[in-house]
Parts: structure tokens; C-alpha cells; sequence
């Protein structure tokens, strides 16, 4: 069983979105998501000050079995990138909700309220 963390949003792409402030959040793929990629050898993300557009790809992940595209689950602007997982990019399977991608200045922050809470992720990915 994937572990879900309360208090995230997701995504139907299997991202989440950890709200830090108002308008400031982290992004990063769940453990659903980095179960299903398997052992994550490399990820493709944005430049810091980039833009990112709900719904339109952003990065990917390659692992050993495929690569997978990163769809934004929110649009902002990238305020910063997580550089360690250039060098480290198993961190996502070891701590997928620790190891985040992206920290994002929103747009709108109303596009959380299109999100899914962790009871809804969980109904996603168990059907």
C-alpha cells in the first residue's frame, strides 16, 4: 500500500503540492508514483524563475524501467529547484515526500481547490 500523507494536495498525474505559504509551495511525485516509476536514475527539471503551467509537462524522470514526463499539478513561477537530486536522484524512492522537485510561487492559489485531498488520492489509486 502507497503511503499518503494528510495535510498534501495531488494530483490525477500523481504529484503532490505542500503548501508552505499562501502563495509558495513545494512540488514533488508521491509514493505511489516513484513505486510504479521504480529505481529513479535521473530527473529533468526546470530552470530557476521558469514559468510552469497546470496541466503542461515540466521535467521528467527517467528510471530504470522508463521515462516518465512530470505534468504540473499548479502554474507559478520556479523559485527554486531541488538541486540535490541532480547527484541524488534515488532520494526519490527512498523519500518521495521529502525529496521535492520544485518550490513554486503561484499563480492562483485557488487551483489547489482542484486538487485532490489525500481521502480522494487514495480512493484514485486504489481503483
Amino acid at each position: 500500500m502507497s503511503k499518503i500523507l494528510e495535510g498534501l494536495y495531488y494530483s490525477d498525474d500523481h504529484e503532490w503540492v505542500k503548501v508552505l505559504e499562501d502563495d509558495l509551495v513545494l512540488v514533488g511525485v508521491t509514493d505511489f508514483a516513484q513505486a510504479e516509476l521504480g529505481d529513479v536514475v535521473f530527473v529533468d527539471l526546470p530552470e530557476e524563475g521558469d514559468e510552469i503551467v497546470k496541466g503542461e509537462e515540466f521535467g521528467a524522470v527517467e528510471s530504470v524501467k522508463a521515462a516518465s514526463d512530470l505534468v504540473a499539478p499548479i502554474s507559478g513561477e520556479v523559485i527554486e529547484v531541488n538541486e540535490e537530486l541532480a547527484s541524488e536522484p534515488e532520494r526519490v524512492n527512498q523519500e518521495p515526500y521529502e525529496a521535492w522537485f520544485l518550490k513554486v510561487k503561484l499563480n492562483d492559489p485557488k487551483e489547489l481547490e482542484k486538487l485532490l485531498d489525500h481521502k480522494a488520492y487514495k480512493e484514485e489509486i486504489s481503483e
